[in-house]
């Protein structure tokens, strides 16, 4: 098995954007490794989330790597907005209307880390090409859109493929949707190292939960391993 570090990747998608600054300090002292942040365009994806003002206004709350997934087309005019505002990981859908390497190679010119993200029905063999740009794979394991949908398990055997495709190179394999304490198992056993955790955080976004949902998500992951 790889030597990436587990890492649990709380979504603020499922936070009370009401006391969202309270909401990201609460995983961070709960013991998040990354805040995860999902943007939406309405266009890519069927829903509108946040822009780059939200994560400028989370950069000076917590010190935890800001990840943030782009699920918008065209990406490329919002990666210098994205990486000014504070992101330090910026991850791109393959599937967006983009020439992929040249997207990768924007996001490492502001000196943030690059990650290319496939959907559900995209094969794993298309990040080939760019494997040598890439600090993050990421696998959805739903249809992005919507925070709370379940874990598809035809998933599993993609993660295994680009574990397979990562191989010995210094890359995280990350995995987001329908992310719990039961499925963190499967996805880490198949080789994903960085878990998005949504709802099965926030749940009832209730800040006294949130250390004990981590630390579940955790010990399955690396327990698996």
């Amino acid at each position: 098995m790889n030597g990436r570090p587990i890492r649990v990747a709380p979504s603020i998608l499922s936070a009370d954007f009401a006391r969202l600054g309270d909401e990201v300090r609460a995983i961070d002292a709960a013991g998040c490794d990354w805040v995860h942040v999902d943007v939406m365009d309405g266009h890519f994806v069927p829903n509108i989330t946040m822009g780059p003002l939200v994560v400028e206004a989370i950069r000076p709350i917590t010190d935890k790597p800001l990840d943030t997934h782009l699920m918008i087309s065209p990406a490329d005019p919002y990666i210098e907005a994205f990486a000014k505002a504070g992101s330090d990981i910026i991850t791109i859908h393959a599937e967006a209307e983009t020439d992929l390497a040249a997207s990768l190679r924007a996001v490492k010119a502001h000196g943030k880390k690059a990650g290319a993200v496939i959907k559900p029905a995209t094969p794993v063999t298309v990040l080939e090409p760019v494997i040598d740009l890439l600090d993050l794979i990421l696998i959805m394991s739903v249809e992005p859109g919507f925070g709370g949908q379940s874990f598809m398990l035809e998933s599993i055997a993609k993660i295994r493929q680009a574990n397979a495709l990562i191989g010995e190179r210094p890359i995280d394999l990350e995995v987001d949707g329908g992310i719990d304490a039961d499925s963190a198992a499967d996805v880490a056993k198949a080789g994903a190292n960085v878990l998005v955790a949504g709802s099965s955080v926030y749940g009832g976004n209730d800040p006294a939960t949130y250390a004990d949902r981590i630390a579940a998500i955790r010990d399955a992951a690396e327990a698996a391993r």
